[in-house]
């Protein structure tokens, strides 16, 4: 049982070795095609990371509010209210 299972990944280390080394050759031969390849697949990481953040960003930004909101109606303060005292 140990055999077979030892077998099995070393037949399959094997197999990666070799797509490893294929896929090296792959970009040694076409290093045009695979920098176009690699240049959106990082445009496409970086756009979906900053729409990631500005959602969290809105999301957060609301959360404040709501919180700001609850204590304000809960102090009795109102906001845009001017207290004049005469000196």
């Amino acid at each position: 049982m140990i055999s077979q299972a030892s077998k099995r990944v070393a037949s399959g280390i094997f197999a990666t070795g070799l797509g490893l080394i294929a896929f090296g050759v792959l970009i040694f031969l076409l290093p045009v095609l695979f920098a176009a390849i690699a240049a959106i697949f990082f445009c496409v990481m970086g756009f979906g990371a900053c729409v990631t953040a500005l959602k969290i960003y809105i999301t957060q930004r609301a959360i404040d509010k709501q919180i700001r909101r609850e204590d304000n109606e809960s102090s009795g303060y109102r906001e845009n209210v001017r207290i004049k005292t005469e000196q």
